[in-house]
């Protein structure tokens, strides 16, 4: 919606955006190219000014062109991205089914003690590094690329949250609830906010030639999913340490307790909104590297040299692979161990069935 009512606006308005007039040098400053300015109607009329259009009705025009690639691109790569989520995350089925078995239950059995350097979920986390933040930072930063989500890692989280928010022994389903959960998500992430729009237009700005923006911008989303994955891997620790600073023995399962002073700034949404931010702006590189191409070719000045386009398409297709197989996993596992729980927690038959309750019940109070 938010994306035909923009366009509609730049169709509506394109004239008088022709119209304003800026400065010579200013104009020739954010320009991707060095390339002179091509004569038009607009910037006739601003150059008995002695200035120049701000933007030609040709330039609105592919800007729109510019819009819906990006829609596309982000849709799809949003699609692409979850389905690798999803499908590394299916094995998760298999240990939620193992948590009903006689083997689970009697290892776990709330009546064995057991001392908490024991338990395998310490013996992961629990190193001579853990307690140091300086060596904690390095060595979560180097475990996201390998078993970033173990059984003990989930079996201990799935633990802690059903002890938080149900009583002993509930059969509830953890992985229908990640699941349920990370669908949700997905609905955030493959919108396009008014402040994503405002980014856009920033990666526009910065894509002029002063800026040198090739030589940088398209390692921030990559940059950023490191450090959003070295967070995850630095919260289940902590709730560790957490847990084994409250008592050095344990009862039956290991128990950790979900916070949202595990999280950044105590708000756990703000993992979902970065990962919104690095999607949306790797799908922007890419769209505006498609655009491009099909606009002005591979010789173009957008495309100053092979090394260039080298970069874009690899970080690109690594920053995807990267959040799907490795970060989303573990984001959809860590985020639920805030305090409180998320609405996905009820399945969809539940929500319809109470709100159909709800109703009845306003009809037949007097």
């Amino acid at each position: 919606m938010l994306l035909g009512f923009i366009s509609l606006l730049l169709t509506v308005s394109k004239k008088r955006i022709a119209n304003i007039c800026i400065p010579k040098n200013v104009g020739e400053t954010f320009l991707p190219c060095n390339d002179p300015l091509n004569d038009s109607e607009e910037e006739a009329k601003c150059q008995e000014q002695g200035k120049v259009s701000l933007l030609s009705r040709q330039g609105v025009k592919e800007l729109q062109y510019l819009m819906f690639t990006l829609a596309f691109f982000h849709c799809l790569s949003c699609v692409l991205t979850f389905s690798l989520g999803m499908a590394k995350m299916r094995r998760w089925k298999s240990w939620e089914a193992e948590t009903t078995t006689l083997e689970y239950l009697f290892s776990n059995d709330p009546r064995r003690f057991q001392l908490i350097h024991q338990t395998s979920f310490a013996r992961r986390h629990l190193r001579f590094w853990s307690e140091h933040k300086f060596l904690r930072w390095p060595a979560c930063f180097v475990r996201q690329f390998y078993s970033s989500v173990s059984k003990v890692d989930y079996f201990t989280l799935r633990h802690g949250f059903i002890t938080a928010h149900f009583s002993e022994g509930s059969n509830f389903d953890f992985q229908k609830y990640i699941k349920r959960a990370l669908e949700k998500d997905f609905g955030v992430v493959v919108g396009i906010s008014l402040w994503i729009w405002i980014f856009s237009v920033l990666f526009i700005f910065f894509n002029a030639h002063d800026f040198h923006n090739y030589l940088w911008l398209p390692f921030i989303p990559l940059l950023m999913l490191l450090v959003v994955g070295t967070q995850l891997q630095g919260i289940i620790t902590r709730m560790c340490l957490d847990s084994h600073n409250r008592s050095q023995v344990v009862r039956g399962t290991f128990l950790v307790r979900p916070s949202d002073d595990f999280f950044w700034f105590g708000w756990p949404k703000l993992l979902l909104h970065l990962m919104h931010f690095i999607l949306f702006q790797n799908s922007f590189q890419l769209a505006f590297f498609t655009w491009t191409w099909y606009e002005f070719g591979l010789t173009s000045c957008f495309h100053r040299s092979t090394k260039d386009i080298v970069i874009r398409v690899v970080m690109g297709v690594l920053v995807h692979i990267l959040c799907g197989y490795v970060t989303l996993p573990l984001y959809a596992l860590v985020t639920q161990m805030g305090t409180s729980m998320k609405k996905a927690v009820f399945p969809e038959n539940v929500v319809e069935g109470l709100k159909r309750w709800r109703a009845n019940a306003r009809k037949k109070s007097p």
